[in-house]
């Protein structure tokens, strides 16, 4: 599966912004794809997913951010609200077919897209 996640930017805290994720081929839905981000310094961390139509965000943005999948046309996508400086990093989206408990491993992904960065400025 090859990923290829687009749409980040430079914005102004407060603002919007939405990332996609498109998979190359037809197998997509049987992964569970997911959103991470790694800032300079720091290691890759989750953001969120969407698995069995359920959604899973880490605490640090609950509440402004979503993630909505369409297999129709193997995207997924992440809708980001109320962006803050600290929420400046590279994005990426991950496909994997972790258990559960460890969804917000990035160790538990086989595939990843190259990144996309989003800029916050205050």
């Amino acid at each position: 599966v090859q990923l290829q996640a687009s749409g980040g930017g430079l914005v102004q805290a407060g603002d919007s912004l939405g990332l996609s994720c498109a998979a190359s081929e037809g197998t997509f839905s049987s992964y569970t794809v997911s959103w991470f981000r790694q800032a300079p310094g720091k290691e890759r961390e989750f953001v969120g997913t969407v698995r069995n139509g359920r959604t899973y965000y880490d605490d640090s943005v609950k509440g402004r951010f979503t993630i909505s999948r369409d297999n129709a046309k193997n995207t997924v996508k992440l809708q980001m609200n109320s962006l803050k400086p600290e929420d400046t990093a590279l994005y990426y989206c991950g496909a994997g077919r972790p258990i559960l408990s460890t969804i917000r491993s990035p160790s538990a992904y086989y595939y990843w897209g190259q990144g996309t960065l989003v800029t916050v400025s205050s």
